[in-house]
């Protein structure tokens, strides 16, 4: 939901102006940033992965077992230069605020200077002029007038469920999203376990698997009870045994 209202947004704009095409956040790469650092090598990357690993526990403990719930609403600017979608400030923000922080002081005491003095201000940018240096030269502020009809739209909720160390150099995903160092989930259900969906489906297929199997080895034991009353040549017991046993890997 939030992603089709954004790319409405986008191309509502790039209606108006074509040239802020090349201004456009693609869809997989939409974010929330809690803090930027600099890690100049793989060691520091290393300390990075276990100071988000480590959070994990504090933001747990901040959220005792309750679900952050982020309202998206409304259309903001940096300096005319970035455009983005705001957070309804609520409690669920100030949680969010509060996991930030303490993140921040998680790195911070493992040697990483992560963020700055700026308050936290946590936004879903969709369009940045620093995208494209061309598009600098030719435009210079992203006129307001250009998301007017969205200024106070609602354009959906989205319960917080992991987070990511991304970096902003590496190649991106093929989805668009940013190449993941480390990332640390909340809640029950993780990212990584299968549905039940998944589960069934698996289960399906490895039935079905096994009722291939035996139809294909009561065909075989049919095919030579006919040849041996037909007179035609009969397996040796080693032949049936070699057959057994690849039946048998296949099964494995």
């Amino acid at each position: 939901q939030i992603t089709g209202n954004i790319q409405a947004v986008q191309d509502a704009v790039t209606q108006k102006d074509q040239r802020l095409s090349k201004a456009m956040v693609h869809s997989g790469s939409l974010h929330v940033t809690m803090l930027v650092m600099h890690l100049s090598n793989k060691e520091e990357i290393s300390i990075a992965v276990g100071a988000l690993s480590d959070s994990k526990d504090f933001v747990e403990d901040l959220l005792k077992g309750k679900t952050v719930d982020l309202s998206f609403q409304g259309i903001d600017h940096f300096k005319n230069e970035v455009g983005f979608v705001k957070l309804a400030e609520n409690d669920h923000t100030a949680i969010l605020t509060k996991i930030a922080e303490t993140m921040k002081k998680i790195f911070q005491e493992k040697g990483i200077l992560a963020g700055d003095e700026r308050a936290f201000k946590p936004h879903l940018t969709f369009m940045k002029l620093s995208k494209s240096a061309q598009l600098r030269k030719q435009v210079k502020r992203i006129d307001s007038s250009l998301y007017e009809d969205f200024k106070s739209h609602y354009f959906g909720d989205e319960i917080l469920h992991r987070l990511d160390l991304c970096s902003m150099l590496k190649k991106k995903q093929p989805n668009g999203y940013y190449y993941c160092e480390s990332s640390i989930v909340f809640g029950e259900k993780h990212a990584a376990e299968p549905d039940d969906a998944e589960l069934v489906s698996l289960s399906k297929r490895l039935v079905e698997n096994a009722v291939l199997k035996a139809v294909q080895q009561y065909l075989e034991e049919t095919q030579n009870k006919t040849r041996q009353t037909d007179g035609s040549p009969v397996k040796t017991t080693e032949a049936e045994s070699g057959s057994k046993n690849e039946s048998d890997n296949d099964n494995s």
